[in-house]
């Protein structure tokens, strides 16, 4: 009994010292990245195929969240994790096998069209490119979709 008081005195002081976004982060399902000159690249190795990875990229205040995801044929797509017609509702997607899925309404998108399909409750495209084993986006494209957080 006394072991449990402690952890939970430690754990209450953890939280009172440590700011509270810090603490609920380590729980984001988006990975935080930053730009170096005007851009931002993501390491091909940290994209396994056939799994979305969430990244959440913040420029002057406004914060853009996106995903990539390496299809079976090889193309790594990008999306923003918002489309034009639920993002108001800021749920974004999540992947269920071959398909994303959007959280708010559940319309199914074939991993194949992310990246390539646009308007309607698709993910809203985000211009990538690869370079040097890393895929690259600018910073100025990322910030086209502030709109959507």
């Amino acid at each position: 009994m006394r072991r449990i008081r402690t952890a939970l005195l430690i754990m209450l002081a953890l939280l009172a010292v440590s700011p509270a976004h810090a603490f609920f982060g380590m729980f984001s399902k988006y990975a935080e990245v930053k730009a170096d000159n005007g851009l931002v690249a993501i390491p091909l190795a940290d994209i396994a195929e056939g799994k979305a990875q969430h990244y959440r990229f913040v420029h002057g205040g406004k914060e853009v969240k996106f995903f990539l995801l390496k299809t079976p044929d090889g193309v790594v797509r990008a999306a923003f994790d918002a489309c034009d017609v639920c993002f108001h509702s800021k749920k974004g997607y999540t992947q269920d096998k071959d398909f994303m899925i959007c959280n708010n309404c559940g319309m199914r998108f074939h991993s194949s069209r992310i990246g390539d399909v646009e308007g309607g409750c698709n993910p809203a495209p985000l211009p990538r490119s690869i370079k040097d084993g890393s895929v690259v986006m600018s910073v100025e494209d990322l910030m086209t979709g502030q709109r959507f957080f």
